[in-house]
C-alpha cells in the first residue's frame, strides 16, 4: 500500500524547499504536479513545477470532473488530477500533495487515510522577511500574502502533524520521520513482511 500525504503551509514557510529536498533523499515518493491558472514565476517549468493552464481550460477540466480537489487562492485556481494520483499510488509510490488548507480538507474528506502535515514559520517577523527576501513581489502583494498566511495558519488544526521550519535540516528530518513512520505501520509492513511472518508463525 502507498500513502497519500498533504503538505500545507503559508506562503514563505519553506514548504517547497523542504519537499524538494525530501524527494532527493527518499525513495518511492513523488509530488503531485498541480494544475494552476497563475502565471509561472521565474525559473518555474511547465509540467515540472505546475501544469500552467488558462482559466477557461481549468473551468472546463472542472466541469469534466478531472480534479480530486481544487481551490481558489487569491485570484488563481489550483487542482489535483485524480487520474494521475490513482495511477501513481497503484504503482506503489507515496504521493505528496502540496496544497492549501482548503484542498487538504477536501482530500481528507474523500480519503480519510490521508496523512496531513502542516509547516509553520517560527514567527510572523521571519515569515515577512522570507517573503520580502524573494524579491518577486511588491509591498501590496506581500501585505496580501501575510494576511493570507494568518488565515492559512488558523487551519493548522485540520492536520495530523505540525513541523516548525526554523532550522531547515531539523525540519527536513522531522518530515522524513513522518514519512518513515507511515511506512512502518502494521498495515504497510504486513504485505512486505509476509514471508518473514509466515516463517515465524509457521509450525515446525
Amino acid at each position: 500500500m502507498s500513502t497519500l500525504f498533504t503538505i500545507s503551509a503559508p506562503s514563505g514557510a519553506g514548504k517547497t524547499s523542504l519537499v524538494k529536498k525530501l524527494l532527493e533523499c527518499t525513495n518511492n515518493i513523488k509530488v503531485s504536479v498541480s494544475h494552476t491558472t497563475r502565471k509561472p514565476r521565474l525559473g518555474e517549468i511547465d509540467g515540472v513545477n505546475y501544469n500552467f493552464v488558462t482559466k477557461e481550460k481549468f473551468v472546463q477540466m472542472l466541469k469534466n470532473n478531472i480534479f480530486l480537489e481544487h481551490a481558489q487562492v487569491f485570484d488563481n485556481y489550483y487542482g489535483t488530477s485524480q487520474e494521475w494520483l490513482t495511477k501513481q499510488l497503484g504503482l506503489g509510490n507515496d504521493i505528496i500533495l502540496e496544497i492549501d488548507w482548503q484542498g487538504a480538507k477536501q482530500v481528507k474528506h474523500l480519503n480519510p487515510a490521508t496523512v496531513g502535515i502542516f509547516i509553520l514559520p517560527p514567527s510572523r517577523t521571519i515569515l515577512e522577511e522570507r517573503l520580502r527576501g524573494r524579491g518577486t513581489d511588491n509591498d501590496k502583494i506581500i501585505s496580501q500574502r501575510l494576511q493570507g498566511a494568518i488565515e492559512e495558519i488558523s487551519h493548522y488544526t485540520d492536520s495530523d502533524y505540525l513541523i516548525v521550519n526554523d532550522d531547515f535540516e531539523q525540519a527536513l528530518q522531522d518530515l522524513q520521520t513522518i514519512v518513515n513512520s507511515q511506512r512502518l505501520c502494521q498495515t504497510e509492513q504486513v504485505s512486505k513482511l509476509n514471508d518473514i511472518l509466515t516463517e515465524l508463525l509457521g509450525n515446525n
